[in-house]
């Protein structure tokens, strides 16, 4: 693991912005009324080339805030059960107040100045990162308030995919159904994704220069 000391600043890659891979699994659709149950965070390193990789990645089970809502069908899906002590879970407020101090650590030692999501649909999670930021009244929210860098997109110009299983299959990444809808595996998938496209466009962008010279 490299040392944060030795890191090459991701500062002028993104316009001062610092892309962190954010998954989150939830009771619903509704950021507002809906639980966040799970939030996975990749964040990542660049090379000497200018290619980005997964460095590390970070992991909270969440417990419900008070009166939140659950809509069984979504726990069908991420096969969450919210009250298992298996969980481990921890409150909201530590949850957030952990995946923050964080991010900003991050921030600081990439020379950014603030940090920018990068999710698949990433408003989604913006919006549960946003809404239980509010509920615990943070003060220091590391994140673009409305910004964000969306596999979606970058998927459907590269490879006609908008789907995140066909997208990583397209890429020649593989894809565990078993897996999905884990927080962290699909926080991990989005992250290779998301550097593929980034280390591809780096690569094409030389060969244009390359040919231009």
């Amino acid at each position: 693991m490299t040392d944060d000391i030795d890191i090459i600043p991701i500062a002028g890659r993104f316009r001062g912005f610092l892309p962190v891979v954010v998954d989150v699994e939830t009771g619903g659709f509704d950021c507002r009324k809906d639980a966040l149950l799970e939030l996975a965070a990749v964040v990542l390193r660049i090379d000497e080339k200018g290619e980005l990789s997964r460095h590390r990645t970070f992991n909270w089970h969440i417990e419900p805030f008070p009166n939140a809502n659950m809509d069984p069908k979504s726990l069908e899906v991420n096969g969450i059960k919210p009250f298992s002590p298996l969980r481990m879970a921890v409150p909201e407020p530590k949850a957030m107040e952990e995946f923050f101090k964080v991010i900003r650590k991050e921030v600081k030692i990439n020379r950014c100045n603030r940090a920018i999501l990068v999710g698949h649909n990433a408003p989604f999670d913006l919006n549960f990162v946003h809404a239980a930021s509010d509920r615990i009244k943070a003060t220091r929210n590391p994140f673009h308030p409305f910004s964000t860098l969306d596999t979606v997109s970058l998927g459907a110009v590269m490879y006609g995919q908008t789907v995140l299983a066909r997208l990583a299959q397209a890429a020649g990444m593989g894809w565990d159904a078993d897996c999905a809808h884990s927080a962290v595996y699909d926080a991990e998938k989005t992250a290779d994704l998301f550097c593929h496209f980034v280390n591809t466009w780096q690569t094409l962008d030389a060969a244009f220069k390359a040919v231009e010279n």
